[in-house]
């Protein structure tokens, strides 16, 4: 018998299949570090106030938020203020394995439920707070979103052009990579509490992971370099390097600055004696002359379009890419076959689409995971799991505890 056929031909279970997770979070950074441990198995309840994740109530974004980062959750809503909403939540807490919150600064220690009374109760209990400025320094109780993590890090300070005012990112890339960062987080203490037998509290912020995000450019500016400031494309310190480039229908980006390359492009573009150009000749040179450089690039492929380009320049082995709006990524062959875009049904039987997780696990298919849920619509089931009874339940409800 081959063992490796025998192997590969099982259906693996998931990797957090048993994991128990409780979600108080809102928006995008903790619910979104909460799904990638449900999309990896976890079982996850989300937490939510009798309103509901605030996102529910920013009109169709909001709406978007809650599809994108709440699949395959459960939902209970609870009055956390109250004494009965506490306890309830505590004693879902007991029966998990990781919490996960970032909620404004100090509300879930007043709640009671912040990470240390809970870690002190259950100390196996693995504890994710993502904040907006950390918990060290004078701006721990500001509030924080993603725009002004991306204005205190640096990050807008060199995004855009030259001669125009500041820009931020165009999606808010600071609260995803921090769901994903926390979700890293958590994992590392999942393993680390296989081998202690005791859990951990785990902080993050989104400055911090905006910073990390920028880690090549601190480190330069660390390490001497000139204070980095707006360029628009293309990169300070090489050339071509992330340059947009007109075409016939569109833009590619290009990149091709290592000597090799270089002289790869020009003989791709049949202008081989760019290569010994005084302006050309070197990567220092060419960023000197960057602006001559860009006007031979629009040149050569203003003629062609975005698609001929990026197929000539592949073929070569030369980085570009097309620049494409969201109706043309969705047509991509390649985002057809990498699977990232995932079904999500929901109990009436619709559904809708979604990114999964951007990996995937040996030849396992992304999972079909039930849809985002409504406010509340497993409140009953999740309480009956945490040993309440009907009467119990239906005297919550009676008091206003739960929705």
């Amino acid at each position: 018998m081959n063992t490796e056929q025998t192997v590969d031909s099982l259906e693996p279970a998931a990797p957090l299949s048993g994991v128990r997770v409780v979600d108080l979070g809102q928006y995008i950074a903790g619910p979104g570090a909460a799904m990638a441990l449900a999309d990896l198995g976890a079982s996850v309840i989300k937490v939510e106030p009798l309103a509901g994740d605030q996102a529910r109530h920013i009109g169709r974004y909001g709406e978007s938020m809650i599809r994108a980062y709440n699949r395959g959750k459960r939902s209970i809503a609870l009055d956390l203020k109250s004494d009965a909403g506490r306890e309830a939540a505590l004693r879902l807490i007991a029966r998990s394995d990781v919490v996960i919150q970032n909620l404004r600064p100090g509300v879930v220690d007043k709640l009671g439920i912040g990470p240390r009374a809970v870690r002190e109760r259950f100390p196996r209990v693995i504890y994710l707070s993502i904040s907006g400025f950390g918990s060290r320094g004078p701006s721990r109780d500001r509030a924080g979103y993603d725009i002004a993590a991306q204005a205190e890090s640096g990050l807008m300070s060199v995004t855009g052009e030259p001669d125009r005012p500041p820009q931020k990112v165009g999606v808010p890339i600071i609260d995803a990579a921090a769901a994903h960062l926390g979700a890293q987080a958590v994992l590392a203490a999942l393993y680390g509490r296989e081998k202690s037998g005791v859990g951990e509290t785990l902080d993050t912020s989104l400055l911090e992971v905006a910073m990390h995000l920028q880690a090549t450019t601190w480190c330069d500016y660390l390490g001497g370099a000139p204070e980095p400031t707006r360029i628009g494309d293309g990169q300070p310190n090489n050339a071509p390097a992330a340059e947009v480039i007109s075409t016939h229908d569109g833009h590619i980006v290009l990149s091709a600055y290592a000597d090799e390359h270089w002289a790869r492009l020009c003989r791709v573009m049949g202008r081989e004696e760019l290569v010994t150009d005084p302006r050309f000749c070197t990567n220092a040179r060419r960023v000197e002359h960057r602006v001559a450089l860009r006007a031979v690039l629009r040149e050569c492929f203003s003629d062609m379009t975005s698609d001929e380009c990026v197929t000539l320049l592949g073929r070569h082995q030369i980085v570009a890419g097309a620049v494409r709006t969201y109706g043309q990524v969705l047509a991509s062959p390649d985002i057809e076959g990498s699977g990232i875009l995932v079904e999500a049904k929901a109990v009436d039987g619709t559904h809708y689409r979604a990114l999964g997780l951007p990996y995937r696990l040996g030849n396992a298919p992304h999972a079909i995971l039930p849809a985002a849920p409504a406010c509340g619509a497993d409140t009953d089931a999740v309480l009956a799991e945490a040993g309440y009874n009907d009467t119990e339940i239906a005297e919550l409800r009676r008091a206003g505890v739960v929705a």
